[in-house]
């Protein structure tokens, strides 16, 4: 039996989050399970719990997404959770951001197979992003670091009241704790525990929510940004 053939029938709540773009859901399952674990992207013992560990966990997350705003979903890795949200939210543009090229050809192939015109993907660390993508409402993660790290990386991405989602698990509120210094620092000027998917996923979904106030990445980036603003702004 390949890994492929282990991927279960999709849950009764997949057809409820996904909706119309249910049989997309189930192409990007089974990518995940065959090309996704054939080039290493995911381990062969997720297979068996794709969709409530992965698809639908990411998938809710877009209870908590404002409409029609800019999302960057840093480290994408296979996808997660940014096309999950992608096929549940046309209404947002979504930058794909990973470094590993293996990983960006396969986004890239996803993206294309699954007609998700509203998705970029970009090959680059999120560090060096900084002026060569635009500032985004939302930045959103899932298992790529550490509180505090993460948001040294994704909080400079963000447009100016704009708010950082990261997936995390049970000690999430461990972790905030740990971070509340290092976010402030980074311009975070409000910060809250959300559990999303009731009915759905169980257990639920845990988000930490990080909003900047009009300085993202705080007087540290402050100097970077300004410095990545001057060129476009000498060819206006």
């Amino acid at each position: 039996m390949t890994e492929a053939e282990e991927l279960p029938q999709a849950p009764e709540a997949a057809r409820t989050v996904f909706g119309e773009f249910f049989p997309e859901a189930v192409r990007y399952a089974e990518l995940l399970a065959d090309a996704g674990v054939k080039r290493g992207l995911i381990g062969p013992r997720e297979v068996p719990r794709l969709w409530e560990r992965h698809l639908l966990n990411c998938a809710v997350l877009s209870e908590v997404v404002p409409e029609g705003v800019t999302v960057c979903d840093v480290g994408s890795g296979a996808g997660l959770p940014g096309i999950p949200l992608a096929l549940v939210r046309p209404d947002l543009r979504i930058t794909l951001l990973e470094p590993l090229l293996r990983r960006t050809n396969f986004l890239q192939e996803v993206v294309e197979l699954l007609g998700l015109d509203h998705v970029t993907v970009v090959r680059g660390r999120a560090e060096e992003m900084l002026g060569k993508v635009p500032p985004v409402h939302v930045v959103t993660a899932r298992a790529v670091a550490p509180l505090d790290r993460l948001a040294g990386w994704g909080v400079p991405l963000l447009r100016p009241y704009g708010e950082m989602l990261a997936l995390k698990g049970d000690t999430a509120e461990e972790e905030l704790r740990g971070a509340r210094a290092a976010l402030g620092r980074l311009g975070v000027v409000n910060t809250s525990v959300l559990q999303v998917g009731e009915g759905l996923v169980d257990p639920m979904s845990t988000v930490v929510r990080a909003e900047v106030g009009e300085s993202p990445g705080g007087v540290r980036f402050a100097a970077k940004r300004a410095k990545a603003a001057r060129p476009s702004r000498r060819h206006r």
